[in-house]
């Protein structure tokens, strides 16, 4: 497999098509810990926040807003990133497993079809702030905050590129 279909073959935009990939880890005894986040214009923060997750478990799952969910969520100027273009980015970094496209403005669906063993957001959310907190806990899997790289935030990026302009 060459490896841009490595990269292809770690997004899915449909659950049903992860589902066969999530039982095969499942049954070999791999802890699956999910995360999610737009994910637009990925930077360093993004980087250091995947790897932070990655390694609570043995499989890292991100769920990536779609481009509606992104226009939901921060308005019609966003995504400045296309999401099939974002899911590349993502699904290229070696400390991400797979990446699932969703379209709601959270991916509580998602986790209730997963079940990750462990659910990781930023110390910026309480834990009961965070969508499907509950369903990981009911089903005896954690909830994880972590820090976030200061400096880094994809609206700052963006307030700087304005002001140089």
């Amino acid at each position: 497999m060459t490896t841009a279909e490595t990269i292809q073959s770690k997004i899915f935009e449909d659950i049903h098509e992860f589902m066969p990939v999530l039982t095969s880890w499942k049954q070999t005894g791999c802890s699956v810990v999910f995360t999610n986040g737009c994910f637009d214009l990925v930077h360093r923060g993004h980087v250091d926040s995947l790897a932070k997750a990655a390694a609570l478990g043995d499989k890292l799952v991100v769920g990536l807003n779609s481009d509606a969910s992104v226009k939901l969520l921060k308005g019609n100027d966003r995504p400045l990133i296309d999401q099939q273009s974002r899911a590349v980015l993502l699904a290229s970094l070696l400390m991400v497993d797979a990446v699932l496209i969703f379209n709601e403005e959270t991916p509580y669906n998602l986790i209730k079809t997963i079940l990750p063993d462990v659910l990781v957001k930023g110390r910026d959310y309480q834990i009961e702030e965070i969508a499907g907190y509950d369903i990981v806990l009911a089903s005896g899997g954690r909830v994880e905050r972590i820090d976030l790289t200061k400096g880094f935030s994809t609206s700052d990026i963006i307030e700087k590129l304005k002001a140089a302009n």
